[in-house]
């Protein structure tokens, strides 16, 4: 007997309604945080509930596109007023936060610490305070506790992460097992085991020798040190990687790919699409922003930009004084719409290569003005919700 198996969504609202986390993924400068923000303020006006935006971009644009000054690793809720500018009534409450790596590696280790007396040496440990907001890509890491601790907490219906661009993104996925494989990997062995141990190895004996001479024994007994008490909490890392890996895969999670149709943009889409597919992670949208009007590509238009180009000196009769000049502007306009014509056909022919991946593509038009605020934020959303 055969599972009947959930089906598939034809519209981003369908797939939102059916999951409790999207991340948004692709390369940088496609529009990414923008449309994670837009389709978080969406589900709040279209759906209600409580939604959350998380981003981990280290670009500060998500606050300034929701009308906030500063927003951090605290969720802070936006206020109804923010809608109300923008002739929008929300059903729900919608909520920001923007990882604060630090803060959010204090809070990790006074969750894993095994003991009182080992969460504060590492706490003042001075490696530690120095190194934290980098130590082994620890941004993509601790981007994966911060969404691990937020969706335990369960107060939120959606949250719509905003990830950093592509490749990074691999390093986003990535970054629990990385964790997991350094606290065992040989280099950590090596930097420890002569303070754990008087008996130092005639073959490794060199190596601190001129490690001493280089560094001093003073840090690299702080080095020592930092490491041995987070050894204290490698039980605890694995068992949240583990647990965080299998939240990818929840059937409530879906990725998002943000992309252009420009060259470079729509190679690494489709390679991070590849890697979620290989993964078995689940693809529920590409979001193609920027894409030309569909009606460049109509034959009818197409064969009267034609018309006009060879006939431009007859059109231009009587326009200005000058019907050369006049001639010329008319020329150039059809010349440069049978060009978009181009571009537009190129467009759709990539478009339709990827329509064999995700469950829903959606195409966004090219906006003339930014966004940057919340009307402009709702305006986008509703071109990818529907």
């Amino acid at each position: 007997m055969s599972v009947a198996q959930a089906p598939v969504a034809k519209t981003v609202a369908q797939l939102l309604a059916a999951k409790g986390i999207v991340i948004a993924c692709g390369p940088g400068g496609v529009g990414k945080t923008t449309t994670a923000a837009s389709l978080a303020a969406t589900a709040v006006v279209e759906e209600g509930g409580r939604v959350l935006v998380l981003t981990v971009d280290p670009a500060r644009r998500l606050a300034d596109a929701l009308g906030l000054k500063g927003i951090g690793n605290d969720e802070v809720r936006i206020p109804d007023e923010v809608f109300a500018r923008a002739a929008a009534r929300p059903r729900g409450e919608l909520w920001a936060a923007m990882l604060d790596t630090k803060q959010s590696w204090d809070d990790l280790i006074r969750t894993h610490a095994p003991d009182e007396e080992t969460r504060e040496q590492i706490l003042a440990n001075p490696l530690y305070q120095n190194i934290s907001g980098r130590f082994v890509q620890s941004h993509d890491y601790i981007a994966m506790e911060r969404l691990y601790e937020i969706h335990c907490e369960g107060k939120y219906d959606l949250i719509v992460v905003d990830t950093p661009p592509t490749r990074n993104a691999l390093d986003f996925l990535d970054a629990p097992q990385r964790m997991a494989d350094f606290f065992s990997s040989r280099l950590l062995r090596w930097l420890i085991v002569p303070y754990r141990s008087r008996l130092v190895n005639v073959a490794s004996r060199p190596f601190y020798q001129v490690a001493d001479r280089i560094l001093g024994t003073q840090f690299l007994a702080d080095i020592s040190e930092f490491f041995i008490l987070f050894q204290s909490m490698y039980n605890g890392f694995v068992d949240r990687a583990e647990a965080v890996t299998r939240l990818l895969s929840d059937r409530r999670t879906t990725f998002m790919v943000v992309s252009t149709l420009e060259a470079t943009p729509v190679r690494e889409a489709e390679f991070f699409s590849a890697e979620l597919t290989a993964r078995k992670l689940h693809l529920g949208a590409v979001v193609l922003n920027k894409v030309l009007p569909a009606y460049l590509r109509e034959v009818k238009t197409d064969k009267l930009a034609q018309s006009m180009a060879s006939r431009s000196d007859e059109l231009a009769d009587g326009l200005t004084d000058d019907p050369t000049v006049a001639g010329r502007v008319v020329r150039e306009v059809a010349e440069s719409f049978l060009n978009f014509g181009v571009v537009a056909r190129r467009e759709a022919e990539q478009q339709a290569e990827l329509r064999g991946a995700p469950d829903v593509l959606v195409t966004v038009p090219f906006y003339d003005a930014d966004i940057f605020d919340m009307e402009g934020l709702l305006r986008l959303g509703a071109q990818v919700w529907d």
